[in-house]
């Protein structure tokens, strides 16, 4: 009798999380969209001929980055690197995203 108690309670506490998985819904307007891709970049625009501002920073070249739906460039400009070793990857756009800059290892 104990078990089949303990069943019964196992079985409704299951049911108690299962809920429908139906879901329907209807949208209108905005919607997703692939965003358009950033202007060309600026490659003329290189590492200062100056000196770093010290020992162990790298040049981060600029990029365009976007906010809503416009894109605004960001001038290079010198960095420490988080970690030793480390180098910056650029932000690229890639099949309708923004993939954000970073550094690697």
């Amino acid at each position: 009798m104990k078990t089949k108690i303990l069943v019964l309670f196992l079985l409704a506490g299951s049911c108690v999380f299962a809920g429908p998985r139906v879901f329907f819904g209807v949208g209108f307007g905005g919607g997703y969209y692939y965003a358009p891709p950033p202007p060309v970049p600026v490659y003329s625009y290189a590492a200062p001929a100056y000196a770093a501002p010290g020992y162990g920073y790298a040049w981060v070249p600029g990029y365009y980055y976007p906010v809503g739906a416009r894109y605004y460039w960001h001038a290079g400009y010198w960095a420490y690197p988080p970690f030793r070793g480390a180098y910056w990857v650029g932000p690229r756009y890639y099949g309708g995203r923004y993939y954000r800059g970073y550094w690697r290892r």
